[in-house]
C-alpha cells in the first residue's frame, strides 16, 4: 500500500522536474508515466517518476521522439524508474536511432555550404530541403491528386 507521503501532486513534480503539468499529462496519456487517483480524483505521482522524467528528456535532448522513447520503456513498470540494467538496453537500443542522427547530421553540415551557396532550396533538387522526396523523379507537381496516377 503506497503511504500519502510517498507519492506527489502533479504541482509538484512539475516544479521538480521543470515540466508543466500539461506536458505530465500528455506523457501519462502516451503511456510514459503513470499516476495513481486520490479520493477526490486528483493526480498523485510516484517520487520514481522524477528519474523517468529524467530519462525521457535525456532522450529529447539527443533528439529521440517521445514515440521513440514510449517504444522503449513499454515493457517497464510504468510506476518506476527503469534499473540500471533496464537503463543498459534502453540506452543499446537508442544506440542506432543516434548513430543514424549523426550520420544525417554530418550529411547535412558537409552539404550545408552548397547549400548557402546555391540559394535554390528547390524542393526538385534540393538534398537538404527535400532529402526524402521520392516522387521528384516523376516530375514537378502534385503526384497523389488523383490515385489512378499514383504510382504506388
Amino acid at each position: 500500500m503506497l503511504k500519502s507521503n510517498d507519492l506527489m501532486a502533479i504541482g509538484e513534480v512539475g516544479r521538480r522536474s521543470g515540466l508543466a503539468p500539461s506536458a505530465l499529462r500528455h506523457y501519462e496519456a502516451l503511456g510514459l508515466i503513470a499516476s495513481h487517483r486520490d479520493s477526490g480524483d486528483r493526480r498523485r505521482y510516484q517520487r520514481a517518476v522524477l528519474r523517468r522524467l529524467a530519462v525521457i528528456r535525456a532522450g529529447q535532448r539527443v533528439g529521440l521522439s517521445l514515440e521513440e522513447i514510449r517504444a522503449s520503456f513499454a515493457p517497464l513498470d510504468p510506476h518506476a524508474a527503469p534499473t540500471r540494467q533496464q537503463w543498459r538496453r534502453i540506452s543499446a537500443a537508442w544506440q542506432p536511432l543516434l548513430d543514424q542522427r549523426i550520420r544525417e547530421l554530418e550529411q547535412v553540415r558537409d552539404n550545408l555550404a552548397d547549400c548557402v551557396g546555391c540559394g535554390c532550396l528547390s524542393m526538385r533538387q534540393c538534398g537538404l530541403y527535400n532529402t526524402q522526396d521520392q516522387l521528384a523523379a516523376q516530375g514537378a507537381g502534385a503526384r497523389r491528386l488523383f490515385p489512378r496516377d499514383d504510382p504506388a
